[in-house]
């Protein structure tokens, strides 16, 4: 039987998180992940505390983003890769009263560090934005397939990972440990996603399938250096190549393309760039959402030792870092989860 700390069930921007906790407190453990893509794969890497709809801060993004921000540039160094670039998301202003709205909120104390109150005219041909563009600063592109890679080869190195489908039937639950298979830990950690749907101890009720689409395309006149947000997001992935997106499809948990989904990306490109483009690809995820927009940490009474590290949603690269740490320390330390970020409240 080996013995370890904890058992951690996924390896997406949860479960990295809290890999990266427990070997900074000195903690052992074995994470269990069968190599299919989930949500942090299939994202796009944006990296981003504004909801640039409204014009507002993304919940707790004073407090997220410098947690973020030096973990992914100590992840880099560790990782030997390039897994994060700060880079300004422009924001294409559609009218003037649109320019006066991002005024007033660049004013705002929450937003006075994101938001540049300089206007940027356009210069790009290829782009339609006659009233220019705002910068949205203190945003970056994470590029989530250099992660996802680079962590699980780290992982193997240091014979960690186990690359193989959890089988939930096999768990064994004792009175201060977990066993499964010739593992023993003091807890599991389920950092599935939205594949939580399929496992037997989570309570369904508390997450929400929010399905997400991207199209991409090759546009050699483009020529964006940067993340561009019109009604939709232009994600550079070099060589001329741009990851367009996303859709929004709550309570759906499929990950086939679709058609209805492609036909509404493009129509909202074509409403903001003016280049002929070729369509290479199209992607889909599931986004890990709940009803409230809040993270779901923490055990149930009836299964104290099966921890749940979920409902990330669509800001999972900027919470989890700090989200880990509050883990760990509740259970570490037995420092109380915040109710609105605590699994319970669902229930």
């Amino acid at each position: 039987m080996k013995k370890v700390d904890y058992i951690i069930i996924g390896l997406g921007i949860a479960g990295i998180s809290f890999c990266e906790q427990l070997q900074k407190r000195g903690k052992s453990f074995v994470v269990i992940d069968n190599g299919e893509e989930g949500s942090t794969a299939k994202s796009g890497g944006v990296f981003n505390p504004t909801v640039l709809k409204r014009f507002t801060a993304a919940w707790n993004a004073s407090t997220f983003f410098p947690v973020a921000v030096n973990f992914y540039n100590q992840l880099s160094e560790k990782l030997q890769q390039n897994i994060f670039s700060e880079t300004p998301i422009l924001r294409i202003f559609k009218s003037i009263e649109e320019q006066n709205n991002w005024t007033v909120a660049s004013d705002k104390k929450e937003l006075q560090g994101f938001l540049s109150s300089n206007f940027l005219k356009n210069t790009n041909a290829a782009i339609e934005a006659p009233f220019g563009f705002g910068a949205v600063l203190g945003t970056a592109q994470i590029y989530a397939d250099n992660l996802l890679k680079g962590y699980r080869n780290y992982l193997l190195n240091l014979e960690a990972l186990l690359s193989e489908n959890f089988q939930y039937g096999l768990i064994q639950q004792k009175e201060n440990k977990v066993v499964y298979k010739n593992y023993s830990a003091k807890k599991i950690i389920f950092a599935e996603g939205s594949k939580a749907i399929d496992n037997p101890f989570f309570p369904k009720q508390t997450i929400v399938g929010n399905k997400g689409e991207y199209v991409i395309i090759k546009a050699s006149s483009l020529k964006v250096e940067t993340l561009l947000k019109g009604s939709m997001y232009v994600i550079p992935m070099g060589n001329d190549e741009y990851k367009v997106g996303a859709t929004y499809s709550r309570d759906d948990y499929s990950l086939n393309s679709t058609k209805e989904a492609k036909e509404e990306i493009l129509s909202k490109l074509k409403s903001f760039i003016n280049c002929p483009f070729e369509v290479v690809g199209q992607t889909a995820g599931v986004r890990p959402t709940t009803k409230d927009h809040r993270p779901l940490l923490g055990s149930l009474d009836e299964n104290p030792n099966l921890v749940f590290f979920n409902g990330l949603g669509s800001r999972g690269f900027l919470m989890a870092p700090l989200l880990a740490e509050i883990l760990y320390e509740n259970l570490e330390e037995e420092k109380p989860i915040p109710k609105e970020m605590d699994i319970k409240r669902m229930l």
